[in-house]
Formats: C-alpha cells, structure tokens, sequence
C-alpha cells in the first residue's frame, strides 16, 4: 500500500524519532507513505471561532497535493492524507470537514487560491496511522511481530485530540480501545486506567508551566497505581510534556518515581525489530532503554 503522508512541522525537527519509527515500521507491514511534495503548516492548532475562513487555507493546500499526486499517478486511487501527529490530525481533519460540509466556503477558498493550478475537489479524507493499522487488522499486525513485548505493561494516552470533537475522534470518545489493541497485538498488556484522555496541559507548557506540572504528575501517578511500566502516546507536544516536564519533577523532588514515554510507533518498531537507529530512543529525555533491556527486549 502507498498512502500520502503528510509529515507535519514536529516531526521533521523535535520528533523525528515518531517519524522515524512510523516509517520503518509501516515498511516492514508493507505499507508506503509517501511524503506531500510542497507541504505546509496544518496551522497547528484550529479556531474556535466561525468567522476564521482563512485559517482553512493553509490544510487545504495539503489536501491539493494530495489531489495532484492522484492525478499525476504517484499513487493509485488513494485519496486518503495519512497523518502521525494527533494535533495535525485533528487541525486537518475539521478543516477538512468545514470544506466538505461547506461548498461556499470551498468555493472562497479556491478563488483565493488562484494561483494553484486546479481548484481542490474536496474528495480527500484524513486518516490517523492508528486507524491504518486498525484497517490494517491488529491480528494481522499480531502475526507480523517478531520480537513480542513480553510482561509489558504499557498506559495508552489518547490525550485530548484523537478524541476530541466527537465528530473527527478515531474512537469512541469516552471508551476508546484503539490504542489498547494495537498495545495487545504487540504482545504487552493494556492497562485500564482513569486518565488516558485527560489533558496534559498542552501550550499552558510555554507560560504557565505549574499547571503542565500539575497536569502531567496526575497522569502519570494514574498511571503507576494501575502498575504501568510505560506510557504510550501520539503527540509530539503531550510527549514533550509528559517527558520532558515530568524529568523536571523528578529534578525538583529526587525521590519522585518516573515513568519512560514512547511514541507508540517506537514500541511497534521494537516488536518488529526495526534498525535501532530508526527507534530514535536517544531523544526520549527520561531514559528509555533501561525498562527496555529489562524486560530484554533491547539488548
């Protein structure tokens, strides 16, 4: 399968390690993605208000390259924009929505793109890499592992936007178990637990950091009082809050027990025993190969 893939901004800078381990382990299952020639900014996160036309411009220029590469024959009759980051995902695809919703306002949207070569027909949809792999079959992904995670007990954290609004969430919104097969085709146990959407604090990390602190010592706490030895998530900025804001606590009180924070397409990379270098573990701040060799599954 070839499937465009739309990297999105974080991923090519502070998360390469996502991108990395989504792409060698979507090989490894024979499944394609073919970066957007000419991407731009999702716009990262979308509006709130009605009145925000032109904050749609930006994904829908994405969706156009999308368009053209059908076109052009670069993939076969797939016009599905296949997405990692659960903040683009969730940006791309309400936008997505209002186009296809709205034929007034696609129309607006095209006139203002006069300089495009043809206007956007309004026929792609987005997908997460979630829901590929759950198209995919779990079982199947299952029967591809190699190296099983064994005794792991991993804390799926959906976060706010893989959820959130109802109307573009990947599951169902108070009982999601998405990620919680993908962790039992692994080969690792699911925990159940009370916090796997609450909010990580998101951009309160820039100027009110004592609330992400909060935020991420609930969520973690949760998490080991349902004896997790890991937690998993989609998100480049929850990953950043979770990792990097909870190694912070642990500087500012030495006795606090941390978690490790894995994109989930690191442990499936593992389970399929991908090149290490692929992993990117060296950029996961709190560290992350200790649990790993373990449970000897990293040698």
């Amino acid at each position: 399968m070839k499937i465009p893939y739309f990297p999105g901004c974080t991923l090519k800078t502070t998360a390469k390690n996502f991108e990395t381990s989504a792409i060698a382990s979507a090989k490894k299952i024979g499944i394609e993605f073919v970066e957007l020639d000419r991407w731009n900014c999702c716009g990262a996160v979308s509006s709130l208000t009605s009145d925000d036309l032109m904050k749609h411009l930006a994904p829908v220029r994405n969706f156009l390259r999308v368009q053209e590469m059908n076109k052009q024959g670069i993939v076969e009759n797939e016009n599905r924009m296949l997405t990692l980051c659960s903040m683009c995902y969730n940006t791309l695809s309400l936008s997505n929505k209002r186009m296809k919703e709205n034929s007034d306002d696609l129309q607006k949207i095209n006139d203002f793109m006069h300089r495009e070569e043809e206007n956007y027909e309004g026929n792609v949809d987005v997908v997460h890499f979630l829901s590929i792999l759950d198209e995919f079959g779990f079982d199947k992904l299952a029967q591809k592992v190699t190296k099983p995670l064994k005794n792991m007990k991993i804390a799926s954290y959906y976060g706010c936007t893989l959820l959130r609004p109802k109307s573009v969430g990947i599951d169902d919104t108070e009982d999601p178990k998405i990620l919680e097969n993908f962790v039992k085709a692994l080969g690792a146990d699911a925990i159940d637990w009370d916090a796997k959407s609450r909010c990580c604090g998101s951009y309160h990390t820039v100027n009110n950091i004592d609330i992400v602190y909060r935020l991420v010592q609930g969520i973690v706490d949760d998490a080991k009082k349902n004896e997790a030895d890991a937690i998993i998530t989609s998100c480049p900025l929850c990953a950043f809050n979770l990792d990097v804001r909870q190694s912070e606590i642990k500087d500012k009180n030495p006795d606090y027990q941390t978690l490790p924070i894995y994109y989930f397409t690191q442990l499936m990379g593992l389970a399929l025993e991908i090149d290490k270098q692929d992993l990117g573990l060296e950029f996961n701040k709190i560290e992350p190969e200790k649990l790993l060799k373990k449970l000897n599954l990293l040698s």
